[in-house]
């Protein structure tokens, strides 16, 4: 979409769909304000997503 605009802070409606969430999540990652509601649906194909997302950003470069 041009011009580009700056990400807007965003509540996110799941519908209960995990893959709403997870996706978002990560979106979540690099456009600060993205508020995920009912992030618990992640839990029925992935329950520790959410750890193992924070452990991946938290985890060191390799060079």
């Amino acid at each position: 979409i041009f011009p580009a605009r700056e990400p807007q802070p965003a509540e996110i409606e799941t519908y209960d769909d995990h893959r709403i969430a997870m996706s978002f999540a990560i979106t979540g990652l690099r456009s600060p304000g993205i508020t995920i509601l009912d992030p618990e649906c992640v839990g029925k194909t992935f329950p520790d997503f959410f750890r193992c997302l924070r452990r991946l950003t938290q985890a060191e470069q390799v060079s």
